[in-house]
């Protein structure tokens, strides 16, 4: 996502940084190239003249002008404006203060509202706020069952009726919530394959019956320029306080994104980053805006490294480390424990500066990573703790038990030693040389 956008960018300000001082004439011409990428990455006409214009009238500024890096200087007013274009901070949910808070979530058929309507029950229940689920959506076919499935995959109650009309189904589910002492409801309505009178003048009673706290349209990504005209839309008859954009993981070019607030005032809460039920993401524009111009995302790449990892994990591991203990059952936890925090080619360019060390077309292939993992589980204990006991008749045979060849044995044995000898000298307080990683090159 938004990583072409980030490529342009990334090439305009290298070949600023090869440039002593900046005149006005390469300021004009660094906006009309950011113009014409963010133009590319499907970013509203307005807004990009707007965002330009706010670059070009800081850039030519006397502070930048004479700046010895004048790169550095575009690239931080380019990125403070990225920021500010997406609304500034994070965004986050407001809870009435008298319960139930109810939240309505808004949009188009197809976009996403009922999955995205348990993927947000799922994180308010893990903040400790449980969440009754309301389906409201009585015209798409399958639309209450597939609620009433995610309900019990997240173990929260979803309250349904045979009626066909939605604005009594969402009253009586606030009505059913209040009775059970439940704090939050999640209304989820029905929407169109595009907007009509009808599907507008529906939510609007339904807004009237049980009074929201937050109105949340669910915006899919994928759309593009159009997602924003509907949000637009929407805002105009209901007053969304909020938006979530889904299938922010796919081959979308972000442009919504960077649009959507600036057309609307109503901040992105939330991007959907995956099918799972946990892949919903709170939306920081800081963020967002580091990792297009290449300056990784660490406080995001920390938060995803505490929720699979516990201090008590890492103290553990680092004794092992000191006293040069870490053993392939340590590597195979290591491994498994960087998988369950997603994709390992995104978690790298969260990194500052590794997003553009990396050619172009860099991706790990998860089958590496399972080989790998195929060839530690195909050795005995005692294998895994002493591997230089692997003699050749033990690696044909862990060859042949994980489908892989000696040579593949042989190379995880090597950079696996590589790697204790690093770990050894950290403990030592010396700077190690960086071996590459076991089974998955340098």
């Amino acid at each position: 996502m938004l990583e072409a956008l980030g490529e342009r960018l990334g090439a305009i300000f290298a070949r600023l940084g090869s440039r002593g001082r900046l005149t006005e004439a390469d300021v004009n011409d660094v906006a009309r190239e950011v113009r014409v990428a963010l133009l590319e990455a499907d970013v509203n006409l307005s807004v990009a003249k707007e965002f330009v214009n706010a670059v070009k009238e800081k850039a030519v500024g006397a502070d930048v002008l004479a700046s010895l890096t004048p790169a550095q200087s575009v690239v931080k007013i380019v990125h403070d404006e990225l920021v500010s274009l997406m609304g500034g901070a994070e965004a986050r949910l407001q809870f009435a203060d008298a319960p139930p808070t109810v939240l309505l979530l808004v949009g188009l058929q197809g976009s996403g509202k009922t999955t995205h309507a348990g993927k947000l029950a799922l994180r308010l229940k893990e903040q400790g706020r449980r969440t009754l689920l309301v389906a409201a959506d009585v015209y798409r076919p399958a639309a209450i069952a597939q609620l009433q499935t995610l309900g019990k995959q997240i173990d929260l109650p979803v309250y349904s009726e045979a009626s066909n009309d939605p604005v009594a189904i969402a009253r009586h589910g606030v009505e059913e919530a209040k009775r059970l002492g439940i704090p939050t409801v999640i209304v989820d309505t029905a929407g169109r394959l595009q907007i009509d009178d009808a599907l507008m003048a529906e939510l609007e009673r339904i807004k009237e019956a049980v009074h929201p706290k937050e109105i949340l349209f669910v915006a899919d990504a994928m759309t593009g320029q159009e997602a924003t005209r509907v949000a637009k839309t929407f805002d105009e008859r209901l007053g969304i306080t909020g938006v979530i954009l889904t299938k922010m993981d796919g081959d979308a070019r972000g442009g919504a994104a960077l649009s959507i607030y600036r057309i609307t005032g109503a901040p992105i809460k939330f991007v959907g980053v995956g099918e799972k039920l946990s892949a919903l993401e709170p939306f920081y524009p800081d963020r967002l805006a580091s990792r297009i111009l290449g300056m990784g995302d660490v406080l995001t790449l920390i938060e995803k490294t505490q929720s699979a990892y516990s201090l008590e994990q890492a103290k553990e591991l680092e004794a092992k480390f000191r006293k040069n203990d870490f053993t392939l059952d340590d590597f195979l936890a290591q491994l498994r424990t960087v998988r369950k925090m997603g994709s390992m080619t995104d978690i790298l360019k969260m990194i500052p500066g590794m997003s553009r060390a990396l050619p172009k077309e860099f991706e790990i292939d998860e089958k590496d990573v399972s080989r790998v993992e195929a060839i530690i589980c195909s050795m005995t204990r005692q294998e895994r703790r002493r591997p230089e006991i692997l003699n050749a008749s033990r690696r044909r045979r862990i060859a042949l038990g994980s489908g892989t060849h000696v040579s593949e044995i042989n190379r995880l044995i090597k950079n696996f030693e590589q790697s204790r000898q690093m770990m050894k000298q950290l403990g030592g307080g010396k700077r190690p040389r960086l071996p590459s990683l076991p089974g998955l090159g340098r």
